[in-house]
């Protein structure tokens, strides 16, 4: 017998409700103003900041360059050394002392006057990122002032509205 009860007052509440249900209606209004709101935020953007550099790179002599100095050098250093004896033993020692001699030339050549191995100098360009704190403006909505039966009402809107703006009418009975 509970059960007839209940269905019968969910029943009667469901009609109650519609009844005493608002009545909801669209109309336009007309605006007065609408002022863009803005916000400053702290933004950090991303730059490439680069530079220059000059670098002494050594050059290694035993990576790719040619051995053709030193060779040629040796030759030379013997052919002169063996002109220069008068008899057999001494046009040996001559070349020999001549191709050790012309040997030690060719390899200062090779590595530059210093003895060194030769240096150059090379412009490098290094980049690195960096960031930068800028403020940046940017638009978070309006408000909007507009004219409803002879009253002035202020709204924040998300967009522009325009010349009007669409307001909702609820009608509530009091009870």
């Amino acid at each position: 017998m509970k059960q007839p009860m209940i269905y019968a007052a969910a029943a009667l509440a469901s009609v109650f409700s519609l009844n005493v249900s608002a009545q909801t209606s669209y109309e336009y209004a007309e605006v007065l103003n609408s002022v863009p709101i803005y916000r400053v935020f702290e933004v950090s953007e991303p730059r490439q900041q680069c530079w220059e550099e000059e670098r002494v790179v050594d050059r290694d002599t035993r990576k790719g360059n040619s051995s053709t100095p030193v060779i040629v050098s040796t030759i030379l250093g013997g052919a002169i050394g063996n002109a220069v004896g008068n008899n057999k033993s001494s046009q040996r020692v001559g070349a020999v002392l001549g191709a050790v001699l012309g040997h030690s030339i060719g390899r200062d050549i090779v590595r530059g006057q210093d003895g060194q191995s030769p240096k150059v100098v090379e412009t490098i360009e290094l980049c690195e990122t960096v960031y930068e704190e800028v403020q940046e403006e940017r638009l978070i909505g309006y408000q909007v002032t507009y004219l409803y039966q002879g009253k002035e009402r202020s709204v924040r809107a998300n967009s522009d509205p325009g010349e009007q703006i669409r307001v909702r009418i609820s009608v509530e009975p009091v009870l």
